[in-house]
């Protein structure tokens, strides 16, 4: 599809189909890479080592931290992009696109020196005990070391995205996680690299996928450009950015810290423990990962048409999405909740790990439920670049909530304690999201009734 068909379809093409359209390639992609979180873990296991399972979930916070300073660009400019294309202002949107882009090159490079000299120390933080950090140390320094290739993929991913070529998106997205899958077992058994393998095999991945992503611009495939004439170092251009990505960048890295909280109160019970939590975690990101796909098609269709000023598409593609996100979590916790000795299975047949898994994943089931409204009303307030709810959203869940409940129930309910704590976060994530969209419900109607005015006067 050329790019004037693309924003022709984000104009005035059918809701469910074009959010389909965007939506599939990016469930897709999605699924890819919590697929292949999923495949490195079940690599490792094979390793027969507890402790190398271990690093592997003390480093997931790490992985979390270096996508949210990609993020942070991606989900900032693409945001921003969405809005200037559906206004007619791809000048600006070239120049927010750019901006994003060579901000995120300097970053990433600051980020793997700093990273790297101070290893030991970064997986302290995340919870890595004396049996684990040897091979964390491996693991870690290998994936950090060559973190600007994961920054640069999130980052180039939401701007390519952003003008709706998810399609383009998703295969870069795929391509990197199929790589990482066929380079594992080369990597960790045939080369016998063991748990450096597993690093290898994602770096090898993603650098492949960045190129793939650069291939985009070099060829023109869409309106967006980010040669080095395009980049300003403007306050105009930082602040438009920075908007919606701090709030995201805040609330990923909150999710690292929170992971980091659950690891080193995890860690009291023993490495089996640390497992069991890492597990969970992996098979909550396949979930997680969908409703991210929808909220990714959602995310351009809702700023280009806030931009055009055609509210009632911004409504409608809003509930439809809400309706199909939430119907796909009900679906899966439904899954979770019967077969969740067999999914823990899977990965590890320590018997300590499977009762801690299945314990956790279950009870985290009841509130999975919810994560399709949640994710897709966080996405609505980022799409119409509104920083302040943004913001407060992405600290909620993980801030106000998860971490002092990590924090606190552990010292009463012991190992429980920690299980319990997810699922009461979301709870009450969900409270406070009701009260922002009922807020801004309002003010969007009021937005729309002045325009209305000044289109009729």
């Amino acid at each position: 599809m050329n790019p004037q068909n693309r924003q022709d379809m984000l104009r005035s093409g059918s809701i469910g189909k074009t959010l389909l359209k965007l939506s599939t390639p990016a469930i897709i992609a999605m699924l890819a890479i919590a697929l292949y979180n999923l495949v490195d873990t079940m690599y490792i296991g094979l390793l027969k080592d507890t402790a190398a399972i271990g690093a592997a979930t003390v480093m997931f916070p790490v992985f979390m931290i270096i996508s949210s300073i990609g993020l942070m660009f991606g989900t900032g400019a693409g945001s921003a992009i969405s809005r200037r294309l559906g206004a007619g202002e791809a000048e600006k949107a070239n120049r927010i696109a750019a901006t994003a882009y060579y901000s995120c090159i300097a970053i990433g490079i600051l980020f793997s020196i700093f990273g790297v000299i101070n290893i030991r120390m970064i997986l302290l933080l995340f919870g890595a005990t004396d049996t684990i950090m040897d091979k964390a140390v491996i693991y870690g320094s290998i994936i950090i070391g060559g973190s600007i290739f994961q920054m640069l993929n999130m980052c180039l991913n939401n701007i390519v995205r952003s003008e709706g070529a998810s399609a383009y998106s998703g295969r870069a997205m795929i391509m990197g996680a199929v790589l990482n899958v066929i380079l594992d077992p080369i990597f960790m058994f045939v080369l016998d690299m063991g748990i450096a393998g597993a690093a290898w095999a994602t770096i090898a991945s993603q650098l492949i996928s960045n190129l793939y992503l650069m291939r985009f611009f070099l060829k023109e495939m869409g309106v967006i450009r980010i040669g080095p004439k395009h980049f300003t170092f403007s306050r105009e251009n930082y602040a438009e950015i920075m908007k919606i990505g701090v709030p995201t960048f805040v609330r990923q890295i909150l999710l690292s810290v929170s992971m980091g909280v659950m690891n080193n109160s995890a860690s009291v019970y023993g490495d089996e423990a640390i497992a069991a939590t890492g597990v969970v975690t992996r098979l909550l990101a396949l979930v997680t990962y969908v409703i991210f796909g929808l909220g990714q098609g959602f995310q351009p269709i809702a700023g280009f048409n806030y931009g055009a000023k055609q509210y009632a598409r911004v409504h409608k593609s809003f509930r439809i999405t809400v309706i199909w996100s939430s119907a796909f979590s009900i679906f899966v916790s439904g899954l979770f909740l019967l077969f969740a000795p067999m999914l823990i299975k899977l990965f590890s047949q320590d018997p300590d790990v499977v009762a801690i898994g299945t314990r956790a994943l279950r009870f985290t089931s009841l509130t999975l439920m919810l994560l399709g409204f949640q994710n897709t009303s966080a996405i609505f307030f980022q799409a119409l670049g509104k920083g302040r709810e943004t913001a407060f959203l992405a600290m909620a869940r993980q801030g106000f909530f998860l971490i002092p409940l990590l924090l606190i129930l552990p010292r009463f309910l012991g190992l429980d304690g920690i299980i319990f704590s997810q699922p009461l976060a979301d709870l009450l994530t969900v409270v406070i999201t009701l009260i922002l969209l009922a807020v801004n419900s309002r003010n969007l109607a009021r937005e729309e009734k002045d325009w209305l005015k000044q289109t009729d006067s």
